[in-house]
């Protein structure tokens, strides 16, 4: 049996992507959602900008792997790659 990954996502409160990423990722049955919210904390920005080389939100990480922002999510999720990244399966 597999571990789910743990979901990470950046946001900020007034961010309409960062709400349909969020509704994606629970209407494909994520039930835990770390949500660092950048607009609140300057330092964990500044951590998101290291880790991923960009300043938009979101920015999501499923277990160790950089997704990217909400576009990518659905693409992953159109190409059907989504749900077995979710199961911890590698892709």
């Amino acid at each position: 049996m597999s571990v789910e990954p743990r979901v990470l996502m950046y946001s900020t409160a007034v961010c309409p992507f960062c709400v349909r990423a969020e509704q994606l990722l629970r209407a494909r049955g994520v039930a835990a959602i770390e949500k660092v919210r950048i607009d609140l904390d300057p330092q964990r920005r500044l951590e998101m900008v290291e880790k991923t080389a960009r300043r938009t939100v979101p920015q999501i990480f499923i277990g160790e792997a950089h997704i990217g922002g909400c576009d990518e999510l659905m693409a992953l999720d159109r190409a059907g790659k989504l749900l077995p990244l979710l199961a911890g399966e590698s892709t």
